[in-house]
């Protein structure tokens, strides 16, 4: 190579590559239900030296009622996506569903975060583990929840902050049985400004499939409390277990930065989902 090609690679993160080929960084791998429409918005909160592997469940033919959650939540799928995506080797695979994993309670979600370890998984997550994680890191313990479902899977989401000993103050579901990702932002902030209490520390929008990246902040500046959604927690937790930082606004991205192993891997576990 001429003396003055030899320089080396350098990414925006400032890290060299000496062989000028793609660096070493841990990625994630990405279970998500067979309708998930919103790849796009979860590469928005992935660093520019992140990858994103995803794969998906398979299909199924039922509205999403308990039914679905309970059947996207069965073990074999997830235990054969977690060998699917491995190819790859991410630093850590998240289950991006949170009514599959908050749908069988607290002792389920353990479970469904077992199952994707045992699969062979270095790290793994769950966007209701996630949840748990975020409210504990923000002490929040009193929580008003907004989330597209109909009202026997919103109550299931009641029951597993229950677990958690989070109280939730208020809930709201809009009611859909399909086609949940073509919500509009319109419909995601009347919902959330319906659910506000004054007594709520935080609130949560729940399902991956709810587009929620954009309205963040703004819902954040109108009701002075963290807002939290689906796929940002999501995405928080599987970044800072491979140490990195989600990329996007809202208070719970301010509340660690890598590096920092009181919050990247904490000693003590949240719940039972911290392993």
């Amino acid at each position: 190579m001429p003396a003055e090609l030899s320089v080396g690679f350098e990414s925006a993160a400032g890290h060299r590559s000496p062989h000028g080929g793609p660096e070493d960084a841990p990625g994630i791998g990405m279970i998500a239900p067979f309708d998930f429409a919103l790849d796009r918005e979860l590469w928005r909160w992935a660093p520019d030296d992140t990858s994103l592997y995803l794969t998906r469940m398979p299909f199924l033919t039922t509205p999403m009622t308990v039914d679905m959650a309970e059947a996207i939540a069965d073990r074999r799928p997830v235990r054969r996506a977690t060998r699917d995506v491995l190819t790859p080797r991410p630093g850590v695979v998240s289950y991006g569903c949170t009514s599959g994993s908050f749908v069988g309670g607290a002792a389920a979600e353990y479970v469904l975060h077992r199952t994707i370890l045992d699969a062979g998984a270095p790290r793994a997550s769950t966007t209701s583990g996630a949840l748990v994680e975020a409210l504990a890191v923000l002490g929040v313990s009193r929580l008003a929840i907004a989330t597209p479902y109909i009202a026997a899977v919103t109550e299931r989401l009641v029951g597993f902050l229950h677990d958690h000993r989070v109280e939730t103050v208020a809930s709201e579901g809009l009611g859909l049985i399909g086609n949940i990702w073509r919500t509009t932002y319109e419909q995601v902030v009347e919902i959330v400004r319906a659910v506000d209490r004054p007594e709520a520390q935080a609130l949560f929008i729940s399902c991956t499939n709810l587009p929620t990246y954009d309205v963040i902040e703004p819902l954040e500046r109108a009701l002075g409390k963290p807002v939290l959604t689906a796929n940002q927690v999501t995405m928080w937790d599987a970044c800072r277990k491979i140490d990195r930082a989600a990329v996007g606004g809202g208070r719970l991205l301010e509340s660690w930065k890598p590096g920092d192993p009181a919050t990247c891997l904490p000693e003590q576990t949240v719940g039972l989902s911290t392993i």
